[in-house]
Protein backbone atom coordinates (compact mmCIF):
# COMPACT_ATOMS: atom_id res chain seq x y z
CA UNK A 1 0.00 0.00 0.00
CA UNK A 2 1.10 3.31 -0.33
CA UNK A 3 1.68 5.80 2.44
CA UNK A 4 -1.73 7.43 1.91
CA UNK A 5 -3.08 10.13 3.83
CA UNK A 6 0.31 11.65 3.53
CA UNK A 7 -0.71 14.97 2.20
CA UNK A 8 0.38 18.51 3.32
CA UNK A 9 2.31 16.79 6.02
CA UNK A 10 3.90 14.83 3.36
CA UNK A 11 6.92 12.79 5.03
CA UNK A 12 6.26 15.49 7.91
CA UNK A 13 8.00 18.02 5.65
CA UNK A 14 6.12 21.45 4.55
CA UNK A 15 8.33 21.46 0.46
CA UNK A 16 6.58 18.02 0.07
CA UNK A 17 3.16 19.07 -0.21
CA UNK A 18 1.13 18.74 -3.48
CA UNK A 19 -0.84 21.35 -2.52
CA UNK A 20 -3.20 23.50 -4.52
CA UNK A 21 -6.41 23.35 -2.63
CA UNK A 22 -10.29 23.00 -3.62
CA UNK A 23 -10.90 26.90 -4.71
CA UNK A 24 -8.41 26.40 -7.43
CA UNK A 25 -11.05 23.54 -9.46
CA UNK A 26 -14.48 22.21 -9.77
CA UNK A 27 -15.28 24.80 -12.61
CA UNK A 28 -13.83 22.97 -14.80
CA UNK A 29 -16.37 20.42 -16.17
CA UNK A 30 -15.59 20.78 -20.04
CA UNK A 31 -19.16 20.38 -20.60
CA UNK A 32 -20.05 23.46 -22.20
CA UNK A 33 -17.48 22.28 -25.37
CA UNK A 34 -19.63 19.55 -26.27
CA UNK A 35 -22.34 18.92 -28.52
CA UNK A 36 -25.58 17.91 -27.14
CA UNK A 37 -25.00 14.80 -29.03
CA UNK A 38 -21.83 14.11 -27.36
CA UNK A 39 -23.02 14.89 -23.72
CA UNK A 40 -25.72 12.15 -24.51
CA UNK A 41 -22.93 9.86 -25.89
CA UNK A 42 -21.62 10.36 -22.20
CA UNK A 43 -24.91 9.56 -20.37
CA UNK A 44 -24.64 5.99 -21.85
CA UNK A 45 -23.08 3.23 -20.27
CA UNK A 46 -20.22 2.20 -22.04
CA UNK A 47 -18.01 0.34 -20.77
CA UNK A 48 -19.97 -0.13 -17.32
CA UNK A 49 -21.52 -2.91 -15.43
CA UNK A 50 -24.89 -3.03 -13.82
CA UNK A 51 -24.97 -3.59 -10.47
CA UNK A 52 -28.39 -5.10 -8.95
CA UNK A 53 -30.01 -3.94 -6.27
CA UNK A 54 -29.65 -6.07 -2.88
CA UNK A 55 -28.47 -5.98 0.77
CA UNK A 56 -24.82 -6.58 1.99
CA UNK A 57 -22.75 -7.19 5.12
CA UNK A 58 -20.63 -3.75 4.90
CA UNK A 59 -16.82 -4.03 6.88
CA UNK A 60 -14.82 -6.55 7.88
CA UNK A 61 -16.35 -10.09 10.03
CA UNK A 62 -12.57 -11.39 10.69
CA UNK A 63 -9.39 -10.35 13.06
CA UNK A 64 -7.99 -9.16 10.02
CA UNK A 65 -9.31 -5.83 9.51
CA UNK A 66 -8.05 -1.95 10.82
CA UNK A 67 -10.19 -0.49 13.52
CA UNK A 68 -12.20 1.80 10.61
CA UNK A 69 -13.52 -1.80 9.59
CA UNK A 70 -15.24 -2.49 12.48
CA UNK A 71 -18.07 -3.19 13.30
CA UNK A 72 -19.49 -5.09 10.12
CA UNK A 73 -23.10 -3.79 9.65
CA UNK A 74 -26.29 -4.14 7.12
CA UNK A 75 -26.67 -2.36 4.37
CA UNK A 76 -29.09 -2.00 1.55
CA UNK A 77 -28.19 -0.93 -1.68
CA UNK A 78 -29.93 0.13 -5.14
CA UNK A 79 -28.73 -0.75 -8.44
CA UNK A 80 -26.40 1.30 -9.84
CA UNK A 81 -23.76 1.28 -12.70
CA UNK A 82 -19.94 1.15 -12.55
CA UNK A 83 -16.69 1.47 -14.56
CA UNK A 84 -15.51 -1.98 -15.50
CA UNK A 85 -12.35 -1.04 -15.08
CA UNK A 86 -10.51 1.78 -13.82
CA UNK A 87 -10.37 5.13 -15.53
CA UNK A 88 -7.30 4.55 -18.39
CA UNK A 89 -4.62 7.48 -19.45
CA UNK A 90 -6.48 7.11 -22.89
CA UNK A 91 -9.64 8.05 -20.92
CA UNK A 92 -8.16 10.85 -19.32
CA UNK A 93 -6.68 12.26 -22.08
CA UNK A 94 -9.84 12.34 -23.62
CA UNK A 95 -11.02 14.80 -20.89
CA UNK A 96 -7.60 16.94 -20.91
CA UNK A 97 -7.96 17.48 -24.32
CA UNK A 98 -11.77 18.22 -24.43
CA UNK A 99 -11.42 20.71 -21.94
CA UNK A 100 -7.60 21.95 -21.24
CA UNK A 101 -8.09 20.62 -17.87
CA UNK A 102 -4.58 21.21 -15.89
CA UNK A 103 -4.03 18.21 -12.68
CA UNK A 104 -2.53 19.78 -9.54
CA UNK A 105 0.20 18.02 -10.29
CA UNK A 106 1.13 19.97 -12.82
CA UNK A 107 0.49 23.06 -10.88
CA UNK A 108 3.04 25.03 -8.77
CA UNK A 109 2.01 24.54 -4.97
CA UNK A 110 0.51 27.40 -3.71
CA UNK A 111 2.05 28.59 -0.25
CA UNK A 112 -1.14 29.69 1.16
CA UNK A 113 -3.16 27.29 1.11
CA UNK A 114 -0.49 25.16 2.12
CA UNK A 115 0.33 26.48 5.16
CA UNK A 116 -3.54 26.30 6.32
CA UNK A 117 -3.34 22.69 6.73
CA UNK A 118 0.40 23.24 8.15
CA UNK A 119 1.40 24.27 11.99
CA UNK A 120 1.44 27.57 12.94
CA UNK A 121 5.19 29.04 12.33
CA UNK A 122 6.19 26.61 9.58
CA UNK A 123 8.49 28.23 7.04
CA UNK A 124 7.92 28.98 3.98
CA UNK A 125 9.83 25.94 1.42
CA UNK A 126 12.13 27.89 -1.04
CA UNK A 127 10.95 28.43 -4.16
CA UNK A 128 13.06 25.34 -6.04
CA UNK A 129 10.79 23.34 -3.47
CA UNK A 130 7.22 25.42 -4.72
CA UNK A 131 7.13 23.34 -7.87
CA UNK A 132 5.13 21.49 -10.00
CA UNK A 133 5.54 17.64 -8.51
CA UNK A 134 4.20 14.74 -7.09
CA UNK A 135 5.19 11.60 -5.23
CA UNK A 136 6.57 8.52 -7.12
CA UNK A 137 7.48 5.43 -5.66
CA UNK A 138 11.08 4.96 -5.29
CA UNK A 139 12.20 1.44 -3.80
CA UNK A 140 14.80 1.16 -1.27
CA UNK A 141 17.88 -0.71 -1.86
CA UNK A 142 17.31 -2.93 1.31
CA UNK A 143 15.02 -3.39 4.52
CA UNK A 144 13.80 -0.43 6.13
CA UNK A 145 11.36 0.95 9.22
CA UNK A 146 8.16 -0.40 7.45
CA UNK A 147 6.37 2.52 9.26
CA UNK A 148 8.48 5.11 7.46
CA UNK A 149 6.74 5.58 4.72
CA UNK A 150 9.83 8.64 3.53
CA UNK A 151 11.58 5.42 3.14
CA UNK A 152 9.90 4.64 -0.40
CA UNK A 153 8.09 8.05 -1.33
CA UNK A 154 9.93 10.72 -3.06
CA UNK A 155 9.01 14.33 -3.63
CA UNK A 156 9.27 14.56 -7.84
CA UNK A 157 9.26 17.82 -9.62
CA UNK A 158 7.60 17.11 -12.85
CA UNK A 159 6.01 13.86 -11.86
CA UNK A 160 2.22 13.96 -13.15
CA UNK A 161 -0.47 11.75 -15.21
CA UNK A 162 1.53 12.05 -18.11
CA UNK A 163 4.81 11.32 -16.40
CA UNK A 164 3.78 8.78 -13.39
CA UNK A 165 7.40 8.27 -12.21
CA UNK A 166 9.08 11.88 -12.99
CA UNK A 167 9.78 13.88 -16.54
CA UNK A 168 11.76 11.30 -17.99
CA UNK A 169 8.84 8.77 -17.94
CA UNK A 170 6.08 8.67 -20.50
CA UNK A 171 2.48 7.05 -21.08
CA UNK A 172 3.46 6.57 -24.43
CA UNK A 173 2.44 3.01 -25.46
CA UNK A 174 0.62 2.61 -21.91
CA UNK A 175 -2.79 4.30 -22.73
CA UNK A 176 -5.15 1.40 -21.13
CA UNK A 177 -2.88 1.40 -17.96
CA UNK A 178 -5.26 2.99 -15.17
CA UNK A 179 -4.35 7.17 -15.11
CA UNK A 180 -2.24 7.93 -11.59
CA UNK A 181 -1.09 10.61 -10.06
CA UNK A 182 -4.70 12.02 -9.92
CA UNK A 183 -5.96 13.92 -7.10
CA UNK A 184 -9.26 13.49 -5.41
CA UNK A 185 -10.91 17.11 -7.39
CA UNK A 186 -8.71 15.74 -10.56
CA UNK A 187 -10.95 12.64 -10.69
CA UNK A 188 -13.82 14.29 -9.52
CA UNK A 189 -13.96 16.85 -12.62
CA UNK A 190 -13.07 13.98 -14.88
CA UNK A 191 -16.30 11.93 -13.41
CA UNK A 192 -18.55 15.57 -13.72
CA UNK A 193 -17.13 15.67 -17.23
CA UNK A 194 -18.17 12.24 -17.95
CA UNK A 195 -21.74 12.79 -16.76
CA UNK A 196 -20.69 10.16 -13.88
CA UNK A 197 -19.75 10.81 -10.17
CA UNK A 198 -17.11 9.03 -7.33
CA UNK A 199 -18.58 5.99 -6.40
CA UNK A 200 -19.63 6.21 -2.25
CA UNK A 201 -17.57 3.59 -0.27
CA UNK A 202 -20.40 1.34 0.39
CA UNK A 203 -21.39 1.30 -3.48
CA UNK A 204 -17.46 0.51 -4.27
CA UNK A 205 -17.28 -2.40 -1.75
CA UNK A 206 -20.98 -4.04 -3.13
CA UNK A 207 -19.40 -3.85 -6.29
CA UNK A 208 -16.40 -5.17 -5.39
CA UNK A 209 -17.98 -8.14 -3.78
CA UNK A 210 -18.90 -9.20 -7.00
CA UNK A 211 -22.19 -11.08 -5.13
CA UNK A 212 -20.20 -13.04 -3.60
CA UNK A 213 -21.27 -12.79 0.75
CA UNK A 214 -18.89 -12.64 3.44
CA UNK A 215 -15.55 -13.43 1.37
CA UNK A 216 -12.35 -11.49 2.41
CA UNK A 217 -11.34 -10.62 -1.52
CA UNK A 218 -13.50 -10.13 -4.96
CA UNK A 219 -12.61 -13.84 -6.17
CA UNK A 220 -13.74 -15.48 -2.38
CA UNK A 221 -11.12 -16.92 0.54
CA UNK A 222 -8.42 -18.31 -1.39
CA UNK A 223 -5.51 -16.78 -0.09
CA UNK A 224 -3.69 -13.84 -3.01
CA UNK A 225 -0.95 -16.12 -3.46
CA UNK A 226 -2.46 -19.61 -3.86
CA UNK A 227 -3.29 -20.82 -7.04
CA UNK A 228 -3.68 -18.86 -10.02
CA UNK A 229 -2.72 -15.13 -10.18
CA UNK A 230 -5.73 -12.98 -9.44
CA UNK A 231 -4.57 -9.60 -8.79
CA UNK A 232 -1.88 -7.11 -9.34
CA UNK A 233 0.11 -6.65 -6.05
CA UNK A 234 3.69 -7.17 -4.46
CA UNK A 235 5.17 -10.64 -4.10
CA UNK A 236 8.76 -10.20 -2.38
CA UNK A 237 9.89 -8.17 0.84
CA UNK A 238 8.23 -4.79 0.98
CA UNK A 239 9.04 -2.56 0.05
CA UNK A 240 12.84 -3.25 -1.40
CA UNK A 241 12.49 -6.64 -3.05
CA UNK A 242 9.63 -7.46 -5.96
CA UNK A 243 10.10 -11.02 -7.47
CA UNK A 244 7.47 -9.38 -9.88
CA UNK A 245 5.88 -13.10 -10.36
CA UNK A 246 2.64 -11.81 -11.47
CA UNK A 247 4.65 -10.20 -14.25
CA UNK A 248 4.12 -6.46 -13.17
CA UNK A 249 7.02 -4.11 -10.77
CA UNK A 250 4.13 -1.62 -11.24
CA UNK A 251 0.64 -0.69 -12.81
CA UNK A 252 -0.55 -3.04 -15.14
CA UNK A 253 -2.91 -2.43 -18.30
CA UNK A 254 -6.61 -2.79 -17.01
CA UNK A 255 -8.01 -6.61 -17.68
CA UNK A 256 -4.46 -8.04 -17.03
CA UNK A 257 -6.33 -9.97 -14.36
CA UNK A 258 -9.46 -12.05 -14.29
CA UNK A 259 -12.88 -9.95 -13.39
CA UNK A 260 -15.29 -10.79 -10.22
CA UNK A 261 -18.30 -12.03 -10.65
CA UNK A 262 -20.07 -8.31 -11.33
CA UNK A 263 -17.70 -8.42 -14.63
CA UNK A 264 -15.31 -5.84 -12.86
CA UNK A 265 -11.57 -5.91 -13.21
CA UNK A 266 -9.04 -4.74 -10.72
CA UNK A 267 -11.33 -4.08 -7.45
CA UNK A 268 -8.41 -5.83 -5.75
CA UNK A 269 -4.65 -4.57 -6.40
CA UNK A 270 -3.29 -2.19 -9.40
CA UNK A 271 -3.83 0.93 -7.99
CA UNK A 272 -5.87 2.37 -5.21
CA UNK A 273 -9.24 4.12 -5.88
CA UNK A 274 -10.60 7.21 -4.69
CA UNK A 275 -14.45 7.28 -3.43
CA UNK A 276 -16.77 9.93 -2.87
CA UNK A 277 -16.75 9.57 0.93
CA UNK A 278 -14.67 11.42 3.75
CA UNK A 279 -12.76 9.68 6.29
CA UNK A 280 -13.73 9.42 9.98
CA UNK A 281 -12.37 6.23 12.05
CA UNK A 282 -15.20 5.91 13.90
CA UNK A 283 -17.81 5.92 11.15
CA UNK A 284 -18.86 2.46 11.04
CA UNK A 285 -19.62 2.50 14.93
CA UNK A 286 -22.12 4.73 14.21
CA UNK A 287 -24.07 3.07 12.14
CA UNK A 288 -27.17 1.37 13.62
CA UNK A 289 -29.64 -1.29 11.91
CA UNK A 290 -29.69 -1.31 8.40
CA UNK A 291 -28.62 1.55 6.52
CA UNK A 292 -29.88 2.51 3.16
CA UNK A 293 -27.33 3.64 0.59
CA UNK A 294 -24.86 5.72 3.24
CA UNK A 295 -22.70 8.52 1.36
CA UNK A 296 -20.41 8.48 4.71
CA UNK A 297 -19.84 10.80 7.04
CA UNK A 298 -20.54 14.61 7.00
CA UNK A 299 -16.95 15.84 7.72
CA UNK A 300 -13.69 14.17 8.01
CA UNK A 301 -11.14 13.46 10.99
CA UNK A 302 -8.32 11.62 10.67
CA UNK A 303 -6.67 11.35 14.80
CA UNK A 304 -3.51 11.08 12.90
CA UNK A 305 -3.65 14.70 11.38
CA UNK A 306 -6.61 16.34 12.48
CA UNK A 307 -6.27 19.18 10.42
CA UNK A 308 -6.40 17.66 7.22
CA UNK A 309 -10.04 16.68 5.95
CA UNK A 310 -9.32 13.09 3.62
CA UNK A 311 -11.43 11.12 1.41
CA UNK A 312 -11.36 7.09 1.45
CA UNK A 313 -9.36 5.34 -1.32
CA UNK A 314 -10.36 1.48 -1.77
CA UNK A 315 -8.83 -1.41 -3.30
CA UNK A 316 -5.05 -1.70 -2.85
CA UNK A 317 -2.42 -1.14 -5.72
CA UNK A 318 1.06 -2.94 -7.01
CA UNK A 319 2.37 -2.13 -3.76
CA UNK A 320 0.17 -4.03 -1.62
CA UNK A 321 1.83 -7.02 0.66
CA UNK A 322 0.51 -9.49 2.98
CA UNK A 323 3.28 -7.79 5.61
CA UNK A 324 2.23 -4.19 5.12
CA UNK A 325 -0.97 -3.47 4.12
CA UNK A 326 -3.18 -6.47 2.67
CA UNK A 327 -5.02 -3.53 1.07
CA UNK A 328 -6.48 -5.99 -1.24
CA UNK A 329 -8.95 -6.87 0.52
CA UNK A 330 -12.84 -6.22 0.30
CA UNK A 331 -12.99 -4.34 3.64
CA UNK A 332 -9.69 -2.70 3.66
CA UNK A 333 -9.86 1.20 3.47
CA UNK A 334 -6.82 3.64 3.50
CA UNK A 335 -7.50 7.18 3.55
CA UNK A 336 -5.79 10.40 1.24
CA UNK A 337 -5.72 14.01 1.38
CA UNK A 338 -7.58 15.26 -1.44
CA UNK A 339 -5.31 17.18 -3.13
CA UNK A 340 -2.67 13.83 -2.95
CA UNK A 341 -1.35 12.55 -6.23
CA UNK A 342 0.28 9.20 -6.24
CA UNK A 343 1.89 6.78 -8.65
CA UNK A 344 -0.72 4.04 -7.55
CA UNK A 345 -3.82 5.75 -7.12
CA UNK A 346 -6.37 6.27 -9.48
CA UNK A 347 -10.19 5.78 -9.62
CA UNK A 348 -13.51 4.58 -11.64
CA UNK A 349 -16.75 6.01 -11.57
CA UNK A 350 -20.22 5.00 -11.01
CA UNK A 351 -23.57 6.38 -12.72
CA UNK A 352 -27.33 5.36 -12.65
Amino acid sequence: MASVGMTSSHLSDAASCSSNLPKRYGAVSGMETLSNDQKNELHDHAGMKFIPAGSFKMGASDKEGRRDEYPAHEVKMDGFWIDETEVTNAQFAAFVKATGYITQAEQKPDWEEIKKQLPPGTPKPSEDQLQPASLTFSPPKGRVDINDVSQWWSWTPGASWKHPQGPKSSIKGKENHPVTQVSWFDANAYAKWAGKRLPTEAEWEYAARGGLSGKKYPWGDEDLATGKLKANTWQGEFPYSDQKTDGYGSVAPVKSFAANGYGLYDMAGNVWEWTADWYREDYYQQQKGTVANPKGPKDSYDPAEPGIPKKIIRGGSFMCHSSYCKGYRVTSKMKSSMDTGLENTGFRCVSI
